[in-house]
């Protein structure tokens, strides 16, 4: 395992483009977001060309020789997708495109969403069944690609184990898995002990992680919050909330997973441009510690 971080937080802590903020804050991973223009930040633009087009053969190899000049991996994409668009054909294709310029990047996973459009007016079997329909459309449109998808335990599904279980089992690809994110369990109200559990319950599926940490008051860490409960005051920075990462760590390592563990710091807008950056290396430098040791 190794560390990466978001590009949008490489941004939040003030750098002016991902080369630079990954030689700053020494990480050398990076997950770039996908717009559904198909493009993603360049690792250094030139002049004005600050973001490049994953649909444009020249504009990939630009991004790849990016990559090689700065020394920097694309650790995995990230879509922001919603599986109950009015336009279901439009989400289809776009994962299908990203699959394909995650293979030209030799990018293994592309995170995915949970969160859909009218999710609270569905049942539990209608929102697996719509989901897992559009995936085995994704799957089959791209079923000669070894690249997987990770759908996020993110927002009011996707943090519901319950749900978690049934697409995974309804799909039954083993193309599909988790972008696990240590944190929104613990945002979704669950108690802390709770949340180790989900994590050796799901370590197996997990095919890309987001990091991030929550310091609730000790006195409501063991109860079962509402979800969201007072996040923007309680959310911390990654290496000094409650959740013990080393338990996590250990859970992925037993799994056997090796890929990128993807600083994802929604802390930051409480602290100065220098305090971010020293909070985001402060994290780095913590969780390759207990990497070395799990």
């Amino acid at each position: 395992m190794y560390i990466s971080i978001r590009d949008e937080v490489v941004f939040a802590a003030g750098y002016a483009s991902l080369a630079e903020g990954l030689k700053g804050l020494e990480i050398e991973a990076v997950e770039l977001f996908v717009d559904r223009n198909d493009t993603v930040p360049a690792l250094s633009p030139e002049g004005e060309k600050t973001r490049l087009n994953l649909t444009i053969p020249e504009e990939v190899e630009t991004l790849k020789a990016q990559a090689k000049a700065h020394n920097i991996r694309i650790a995995a994409l990230c879509m922001g997708n919603d599986f109950n668009a009015e336009d279901k054909d439009f989400e289809v294709a776009w994962a299908a495109r990203t699959i394909r310029a995650a293979e030209q990047l030799g990018v293994p996973a592309i995170r995915i969403d949970a969160i859909m459009h009218g999710e609270r007016e569905l049942s539990l079997e209608e929102r697996q069944t719509l989901v897992a329909t559009m995936i085995w459309r994704i799957l089959d449109a791209t079923s000669d690609s070894a690249v997987e998808l990770g759908i996020e335990n993110h927002g009011f599904q996707g943090n519901d184990p319950a749900f978690l279980e049934g697409l995974l089992a309804k799909v039954g690809s083993p193309r599909l898995g988790l972008t696990l994110d240590s944190g929104n369990f613990y945002w979704r109200g669950w108690p802390l002990s709770h949340i180790y559990s989900i994590f050796e319950q799901f370590a197996s599926r997990v095919k890309h992680t987001h990091i991030k940490n929550i310091r609730y008051p000790e006195e409501i860490r063991e109860t079962e919050r509402e979800i969201g409960y007072e996040y923007g005051k309680y959310v911390s920075p990654i290496h000094e909330g409650d959740i013990d990462h080393a338990r996590y760590f250990q859970a992925l390592s037993k799994a056997g997973y090796d890929r990128d563990l993807c600083l994802e710091d929604e802390s930051l807008g409480k602290y100065s441009v220098e305090e971010r950056k020293a909070n985001l290396r402060a994290a780095a430098a913590f969780f390759r510690a207990q990497i070395a040791q799990v």
